[in-house]
């Protein structure tokens, strides 16, 4: 008789997001979605874009050592999250330039961000948080990954959490929770597949 082989490798989560401008609301919604990840049972991974200090993409530019800890970290994980609040309409300038030297994964076999889930969190000054939720959701289809359902845009962010990142909200809390464990449930899930 037979036994069968576990796959007892903890699924990792990689977050990226965050601001430049010194606002923490996205980066405390990440750590939120982060938290409830590591409680499902995930080892977590946050890329924080002010702290990262990437230059401009420029197709064919050697690497510099900070998009090589990121592009390996994202080649890696099973999930990811990301969180941008919104410019103008869309993601931040600095959160797409971090996503463009994804680029680098696209030799990779399987390329790009095929079989990960990607869980998507946007916040705002205003009330058009969807608009980022949906920028990003095209980005992840053009790079073959799989967009979680339960997105979490947040309106008037900073309203949302106290100076050491508590969450105001408790309905927020939860969605932030849930996001965090239906990551880690479906990424697991599509690691067993593989």
């Amino acid at each position: 008789m037979g036994h069968a082989i576990l796959n007892v490798r903890q699924p990792h989560i990689v977050a990226l997001g965050g601001s430049l401008d010194g606002g923490q609301s996205t980066r405390h919604a990440l750590n939120h979605v982060l938290h409830a990840a590591a409680r499902s049972g995930a080892q977590v991974e946050l890329f924080d874009i002010a702290s990262l200090n990437l230059p401009l993409y420029v197709h064919g530019q050697a690497p510099p050592e900070p998009v090589l800890g990121l592009t390996r970290a994202v080649r890696a994980a099973d999930g990811l999250v990301w969180g941008s609040p919104l410019y103008h309409g869309s993601v931040s300038g600095a959160f797409k330039n971090a996503i463009d030297w994804l680029e680098l994964l696209g030799k990779d076999e399987p390329p790009y961000l095929t079989d990960k889930v990607v869980a998507l969190i946007a916040t705002a000054g205003g009330v058009q948080a969807i608009q980022a939720i949906n920028a990003m959701e095209h980005i992840v289809r053009a790079l073959r990954g799989i967009t979680l359902p339960l997105v979490v845009p947040i309106e008037r962010a900073y309203h949302a959490f106290d100076a050491d990142g508590t969450t105001k909200d408790p309905k927020l809390a939860e969605q932030l929770s849930r996001q965090g464990t239906e990551l880690v449930r479906l990424a697991d899930k599509l690691r067993g597949g593989r």
